[in-house]
């Protein structure tokens, strides 16, 4: 059953099904002016399945995507798909015979085509009948039916997106590669265009790596999230794998900020201004590093019961209230999030209390 869910969008459930494929990097390094930027990166997805690869500039995710699309060679490692060897030491696969889409983040239209002919540009395999109706349905789609004899240049930002999208799935690929598809488009924009991207993409079923550094994105879009550091994977789960349990601090401080407090494990837990905290598994005497996230870690209240501070800093932002606040025995204030309160303002004392199960530990070296 299809419905509509938007004016600017098509019929959800009208997109062309792929075929999907299995996407394999095994130990894949590459070095670009002397410097190793992927080193020795594994990384498998599943036909269908959707995996963000996230992490810092520098961090070498753009470097992966153009390893899979047969644009960057590889200097060590290999990689598959669907078990056939695209990219080797020696070996690589041109790009339009990988059975790939690109989604690149500048868009990559061509400026001198109409909106169908860019369309119909990655079609060109096909007769011309069948070419024309995969491209007239991908447009239909994305909700650009009636902009087809346009140019890119006359499209706002959100539809050039769409038009990308629509050029990236026609041919029905069964692996798509998208390189920051997001972040050229407004806030406003962001959330709906996300959403019915990730629609295309369920409704393709295309095996789908999606390129991110913004971590809500990432939670939000993929099966799986790869946190990428230094042209290695540091971390690979579900979304609620790697917020709850992160598998280091920097980690922890890529996925949100953090109030963090350093204290010393004795009789298996370790303690704060605001309290004790449990620390199961680690010796006594070990030192730690307890960190507090603004949403959930902790809570205020006007009246106790809890560890007594101060407001000295709120901002609203939409139904949520973003404080600071002052304890006895913290170096920094601790930040929370909460939903909005119109009778807690700055200057107004309160108290504190931890939610053990949204604290984080680490020991630190």
């Amino acid at each position: 059953m299809t419905e509509k869910t938007s004016t600017d969008w098509g019929l959800r459930g009208t997109t062309g099904v792929s075929f999907a494929a299995t996407l394999e990097f095994d130990a894949v390094t590459v070095r670009l002016g002397g410097r190793v930027v992927l080193d020795q990166f594994s990384l498998m997805l599943n036909p269908g399945e959707i995996v963000c690869l996230l992490g810092e500039s520098g961090s070498g995710k753009s470097t992966a995507l153009r390893v899979a699309a047969g644009i960057q060679p590889v200097h060590g490692g290999a990689v598959r798909i669907n078990g056939r060897t695209v990219s080797a030491v020696g070996t690589t696969v041109a790009p339009d015979r990988r059975g790939i889409g690109l989604m690149f983040q500048d868009f990559a239209l061509f400026p001198h085509l109409t909106v169908l002919q860019n369309v119909l540009f990655g079609l060109r395999r096909l007769g011309r009948d069948a070419a024309l109706g995969q491209a007239q349905a991908a447009l239909r789609r994305v909700g650009l039916a009636d902009r087809a004899a346009d140019f890119p240049h006359m499209l706002s930002g959100g539809q050039q997106q769409r038009l990308a999208l629509a050029r990236s799935v026609a041919p029905r690929p069964s692996v798509l590669l998208l390189d920051e598809p997001f972040s050229s488009l407004d806030a406003r924009l962001r959330e709906t265009v996300r959403e019915e991207t990730l629609a295309v993409l369920r409704e393709t079923h295309v095996t789908s790596l999606i390129v991110t550094h913004d971590p809500e994105e990432a939670m939000v879009l993929g099966d799986r999230v790869a946190l990428l550091r230094r042209g290695r994977i540091a971390q690979i789960g579900t979304a609620a794998e790697i917020y709850r349990h992160p598998i280091d601090l920097d980690a922890a401080r890529f996925f949100s900020p953090l109030s963090e407090i350093d204290s010393v494990v004795s009789g298996g837990a370790a303690a704060t201004p605001l309290g004790v905290v449990p620390v199961p598994g680690l010796a006594d005497g070990t030192p730690v590093t307890i960190a507090i996230r603004p949403a959930g870690g902790a809570a205020m209240t006007t009246s106790g019961p809890g560890t007594p501070g101060r407001i000295i800093g709120k901002h609203d932002a939409i139904g949520i209230d973003i404080c600071q606040v002052m304890v006895d025995g913290l170096e920094a204030p601790l930040g929370l999030r909460q939903p909005s309160d119109a009778a807690m303002g700055v200057g107004q004392d309160v108290f504190v209390t931890l939610n053990p199960e949204h604290v984080l530990v680490f020991a630190r070296d």
